[in-house]
C-alpha cells in the first residue's frame, strides 16, 4: 500500500539542512577565530572576520525559521531562501578568505563578492516583505 505525501510540506527539509551548515560552520569560524587568529590576524582583521561569522549567524537562523515554517507562508519561499543561502555563504566567506589571505592576489578577486553577497541577501530580505504585504491585510 502507498503512503499519500501531504501536497503542502509543512517543512522544507532542505532550506532546514542549509540553515543548519551555515549555523554549524558559524560555530567552527568562530571557535577558530577565538582560539587560532588571534596571534595571526591584525585587530581590525579581527572585527570583520567576527562580522562574518555574525552574518553566517543571522542566515543560518533566518534559513532555520523559514524552513520550519513553509507552510505558514501562503508563498513559495524557494527565491527568497536561494538568494539568501547564496548571498549570506558570498558575504561570509569572502570576509573570511579576504582576512584570512589578505595581501595575496586572492584579495583582487573576493573584494567584490562581499558586496554582492550582502546585496542577494538584502533583495531576499526585500522579495520576503513585498511577499508578506502583498498577501497580508493590512
Amino acid at each position: 500500500m502507498e503512503v499519500q505525501r501531504h501536497k503542502h510540506k509543512t517543512m522544507d527539509n532542505k532550506t532546514v539542512i542549509r540553515g543548519v551548515v551555515l549555523l554549524l560552520f558559524a560555530i567552527i569560524f568562530g571557535a577558530f577565530l577565538a582560539h587560532s587568529l588571534g596571534q595571526v590576524l591584525s585587530p581590525q582583521q579581527l572585527v570583520s572576520f567576527e562580522t562574518g561569522v555574525k552574518f553566517q549567524f543571522y542566515a543560518g537562523f533566518f534559513l532555520l525559521i523559514l524552513g520550519l515554517n513553509q507552510s505558514k507562508f501562503p508563498f513559495s519561499l524557494k527565491w527568497i531562501t536561494h538568494l539568501f543561502f547564496l548571498g549570506g555563504c558570498l558575504f561570509s566567506f569572502s570576509i573570511y578568505l579576504l582576512n584570512l589571505f589578505s595581501g595575496n592576489s586572492v584579495t583582487k578577486f573576493l573584494g567584490p563578492i562581499t558586496p554582492v553577497g550582502g546585496s542577494l541577501m538584502i533583495i531576499a530580505l526585500f522579495l520576503f516583505l513585498f511577499k508578506l504585504l502583498k498577501t497580508s491585510e493590512i
